[in-house]
């Protein structure tokens, strides 16, 4: 099964100094239909203005990874992190038993734009940790490139969760298959670009959620950068 989310179909607030589209119930936004997909919670594509950001804030028992699409964000925590994620860095925080952090754009004349993703833990009550990552856009050309994994796999960052998050970059006739679990669940977000999904054609914000498949196929690219989620029931 392969079902087909526009990028309009996703929910949308506008704070002001915050634009935000929700894949999934967040906030104020709630659709039933749209809850999770598998052990995949949250992903928010977010606009932050110049000067403005997230102030301190708990998170628990979540694994929380960040992929910065443009700009910078300022990451500060309990844990006593002070980061600078760029585009190419991913970052994962493991909540656990508690963590309080603040992002924020500190440019003057720049929006930053960002993906942040929620993933459930498969063990509660973990030690709050933190890692940060680079990627360079040349080991996600035309391939899928492991970023983030329950083993730290190839150099991905590892999450406390039965997940394992790709990143890729395609165009014209570049191509990449993924081997799935037909017991697992994966949900491909097409970031920019366009780019076909086992012969479903995606365009930016688009996503494909697929249960029971076996194969992933990723075609067709047209200045496309996407992030695969191999995800457990």
């Amino acid at each position: 099964m392969l079902t087909i989310r526009k990028s309009q179909e996703r929910g949308y607030a506008d704070h002001g100094w915050l634009k935000s589209f929700h894949s999934f119930s967040f906030a104020g936004y709630y659709d039933p239909q749209h809850m999770s997909w598998g052990n995949l919670r949250v992903i928010n594509e977010d606009w932050i203005a110049a000067g403005k950001g997230f102030g301190t804030h708990g998170h628990r028992d979540m694994e929380i990874v960040t992929y910065v699409l443009s700009g910078s964000l300022a990451h500060r925590d309990s844990m006593g992190n002070i980061k600078a994620i760029p585009p190419g860095d991913v970052q994962r925080m493991s909540a656990g038993t508690g963590v309080q952090h603040s992002e924020f754009n500190h440019a003057p004349d720049a929006t930053t734009h960002l993906l942040q993703i929620w993933i459930e833990p498969n063990a509660l009550g973990v030690v709050p940790s933190y890692e940060q990552k680079t990627f360079l856009d040349a080991e996600k050309q035309g391939q899928l490139r492991l970023v983030a994994s329950p083993d730290g796999a190839q150099g991905s960052v590892l999450i406390h969760a039965d997940a394992r998050l790709y990143a890729g970059l395609f165009d014209a006739d570049q191509r990449a298959e993924l081997t799935l679990g037909a017991n697992r669940k994966s949900y491909v977000h097409l970031v920019r670009g366009e780019l076909d999904v086992n012969g479903q054609r995606l365009t930016t914000g688009d996503a494909a959620l697929l249960a029971g498949e076996t194969q992933l196929t990723l075609a067709h690219g047209k200045d496309a950068e996407v992030l695969v989620f191999d995800l457990s029931h």
